[in-house]
């Protein structure tokens, strides 16, 4: 069930041809990136899912964290709101998520917390409990009081939380955009669907490099 399928070698290549099997999908609906009016969001970028000796770690996860980190230090030196995810359970939150995967991450287990690549000081950190982020957090008001108009979706599980965070934010009325290789997930089979998902009814397809680009660019519209 588990590959990997993003090395840091192969990031550039595998992305750019999962690129090329779902564009013609979403070609006609892809959206402008507007740095102005833009958030990133980062998906659960923790030791549980990045430690290989976790049941739950992700292969080809390892991959995109260096984009991850300069998608980070160009919103924060753009002065555009960054925002942190961590999942975490109790017996009382989890809902279906304790008899769907029987095992939840609580704040008892040392691999809950973000991996010590990333300086969560550079934006705010939301907690959750289901793969959606904005489930009964704060996350959608915090990005309204920043006015917020399009987010920026990375992270891990591409399938799972990024999807699932993508679609909540497109019906709560934000443009997504969602970087393929900036997401990783347990195989490549999960990440090239969720993109065919996301890319005809959801979001636009993009790159970490053309977010950096934009950001970098100063783009004022």
């Amino acid at each position: 069930m588990k590959e990997q399928y993003f090395t840091h070698q192969s990031l550039e290549q595998q992305a750019g041809n999962l690129y090329q099997e779902v564009v013609e999908i979403y070609r006609s609906k892809a959206r402008e990136f507007h740095p102005t009016q833009s958030s990133l969001l980062v998906l659960d970028m923790q030791s549980y899912f990045l430690d290989a000796g976790s049941h739950a770690f992700i292969p080809s996860a390892q991959a995109i964290v260096n984009g991850i980190l300069q998608l980070i230090d160009a919103f924060y030196a753009a002065g555009r709101p960054v925002f942190f995810t961590q999942h975490v359970n109790t017996t009382n939150d989890a809902g279906m998520m304790q008899h769907w995967w029987k095992d939840l991450l609580t704040a008892n287990n040392p691999l809950h917390q973000l991996i010590p690549e990333i300086d969560a000081s550079r934006g705010t950190l939301v907690q959750k409990s289901q793969y959606d982020a904005f489930h009964q957090t704060p996350l959608e008001e915090l990005l309204h009081a920043r006015e917020v108009s399009q987010v920026v979706v990375c992270g891990v599980m591409t399938h799972l939380c990024c999807e699932t965070t993508a679609r909540s934010a497109f019906t709560r009325g934000f443009e997504v955009f969602f970087p393929v290789d900036g997401t990783a997930t347990y195989n490549r089979a999960f990440h090239r669907s969720s993109l065919l998902n996301l890319a005809h009814g959801f979001a636009s397809l993009v790159f970490m490099k053309d977010i950096l680009e934009a950001l970098r660019g100063g783009d004022e519209n």
